[in-house]
């Protein structure tokens, strides 16, 4: 195995079990690691501190896996993965009504890289870093051993493999493949996924809790879900009594869908409440007396890069909601930008609140569900944020 010299000073975080190395904390390496290769890591004083994938073509050269010297094998991943569905199985347990939940979150599970999501039968696995690209068939036998699942699909897309040299992959892993259409379960109600083309792996399991938040609260009142993909909140607030629900988005397949998830939960709904459209344009036209808005927008900031350009999107959408909702509103605004950190956030809301000229006042703050965990030691897996707000 390989070895990898860290720079003086530079394994501090390591040793407080963050999970990253990044390429300019590295003094040298020893035995000519390849890219994928599981290496050791060594502080400068030479001393072993862990276990980990190397990818010289990626800025996070090492991810690590292990805090001291085992062997990185099948076995390691099953165990993972079995302490993974521990986890879950406590959370989700079959009275809870939810067949449709994350097995496996990356960094949050000690798996970099790594994502798995259920659905009923169905597994869907999401590969982001080269070195468990490398293993994706022990990970597929690990999973099936734990799990024993109808099929495994991997759908490993999106920007982030580019940064380790990887192409999209899109194939049945091993069992059956998924049907087009995929029956769920959440907290009782029901939902029609599409593992194969729908956002995400198929559905956003991390607003579990928030949907059920909003179902507390939307009885009697008319509801705008903007952004609204495949209408989960819309089906939420339908279901918990709202007068009425409006759903919008810019895609027609996805209100086509929102349709089906009323239809499958017989839900009423008339065909204008579901529109197909810039939320943006739709809210600054609308004269419809909105008392609950929710704004779940898609992510605004990928990279650090990109957040000065995402600021703006969300005071804007954020300021022409808190405009036009009704005196007393609730306002339920999401940010899903893991570069958009918990205090500028509310930095924006504060300069939309402030610009729309009305007094609100934050009732809740909540972040992804409890089977999305995060690493109190890798604050960079939280990404999800929920406010609630009242608008006077």
């Amino acid at each position: 195995m390989s070895t990898v010299y860290l720079k003086p000073n530079r394994d501090r975080a390591v040793r407080r079990f963050h999970p990253w190395i990044f390429s300019g904390a590295i003094a040298r390496t020893e035995g000519a690691p390849q890219a994928g290769e599981i290496v050791r890591v060594h502080a400068d004083n030479g001393d072993m501190i862990g276990q980990g994938f190397y990818n010289p073509h990626s800025q996070i050269a090492v991810r690590m896996l292990s805090s001291q010297q085992e062997e990185i094998d099948r076995f390691f991943f099953e165990n993972k993965i079995a302490s993974a569905w521990q986890l879950r199985q406590k959370i989700f347990v079959e009275k809870t009504a939810t067949n449709a939940y994350r097995l496996v979150n990356a960094e949050g599970d000690g798996l970099p890289g790594l994502i798995v999501d259920r659905y009923a039968d169905f597994l869907v696995v999401q590969i982001n870093t080269l070195g468990m690209a490398q293993r994706r068939q022990e990970i597929a036998a690990g999973l099936q051993n734990v799990l024993q699942p109808a099929g495994i699909l991997e759908r490993s897309t999106g920007a982030a493999l580019r940064e380790e040299n990887l192409q999209p992959v899109m194939r049945t892993l091993a069992g059956s493949e998924p049907p087009a259409a995929l029956e769920i379960r959440e907290n009782g109600l029901r939902f029609e996924v599409d593992l194969r083309a729908g956002q995400k792996t198929g559905f956003f399991l991390d607003q579990r809790e928030n949907r059920q938040w909003v179902a507390t609260l939307c009885q009697d009142r008319t509801v705008l879900n903007g952004f609204a993909y495949s209408g989960a909140f819309s089906v939420y607030a339908a279901a918990a009594g709202a007068a009425r629900v409006v759903s919008v988005d810019s895609s027609h397949p996805a209100m086509s869908w929102a349709k089906r998830n009323f239809e499958l939960n017989r839900l009423p709904a008339a065909a204008d409440d579901f529109v197909a459209a810039d939320m943006f344009q739709f809210l600054r036209a609308t004269t419809l007396p909105f008392d609950f808005i929710i704004l779940d927008p898609p992510a605004f900031a990928h990279r650090q890069k990109d957040v000065e350009n995402a600021a703006r999107a969300y005071k804007d959408i954020n300021l022409i909601a808190m405009k036009k909702i009704a005196p007393g509103g609730l306002l339920l605004t999401c940010s899903c930008s893991q570069p958009v950190s918990l205090d500028f956030f509310q930095k924006i809301l504060f300069g939309a609140a402030t610009d729309a000229k009305r007094f609100v006042r934050v009732l809740g703050h909540r972040g992804h569900a409890p089977d999305h965990p995060f690493s109190v030691y890798h604050p960079e897996g939280r990404y999800l944020q929920a406010w609630l707000l009242q608008v006077e």
